[in-house]
């Protein structure tokens, strides 16, 4: 079974959108894998490097409000994929995105910002991680010798479609 978790990537702004998560000029790529090095790479944000060693090491997303909003591509949940990332959790995601998330097999976790606020002040330890029960629906965040557990919903066919890796696996299981 997937582990869902790891390393975090923290993106202190709501509103981030597909364009941001995959500029649309590699739209052209013929596989995901061609969609890797591009990641990120038109967000800007104040000390954020895209290339930058957090960013390669991540594997959660702790974002804001709105994530993935803008064009409806699934090629932004495809370069989430593609670099390990397992899951996003954010007060809220544009509806196609984050139906794209599961359907790729992706955790969509959705918080509201008062809980968002305590992962936000894992953001300064080198060894923030984050790790995700999809069964038991919890989050454990650690990091400066602290840990936190959360509790998150999740619709159950959701929820199937995470645990079975996505839309084409749950299909193939079930049809």
């Amino acid at each position: 079974m997937k582990t869902f978790g790891g390393p975090v990537l923290f993106l202190d702004r709501s509103d981030i959108n597909t364009d941001e998560i995959i500029p649309a000029k590699y739209l052209t790529e013929i596989t995901k894998q061609d969609l890797k090095p591009y990641i990120l790479e038109d967000l800007k944000l104040p000390g954020f490097d895209p290339k930058g060693e957090k960013t390669k090491a991540a594997r959660v997303i702790v974002s804001r409000a709105n994530f993935g909003c803008g064009s409806s591509r699934e090629h932004a949940p495809w370069v989430f994929e593609v670099n390990g990332i397992t899951a996003v959790i954010a007060e809220s995601f544009a509806r196609i995105f984050r139906q794209n998330m599961f359907n790729c097999g992706m955790a969509a976790i959705e918080l509201p910002k008062e809980q968002l606020d305590l992962l936000f002040s894992h953001a300064g330890n080198a060894d923030a991680a984050i790790s995700i029960d999809i069964e038991a629906q919890t989050l454990t965040a650690s990091g400066g010798g602290k840990q936190k557990v959360f509790t998150f919903d999740i619709s159950p066919f959701d929820k199937a479609l995470v645990l079975a890796g996505g839309w084409v696996d749950y299909a193939d299981s079930k049809y």
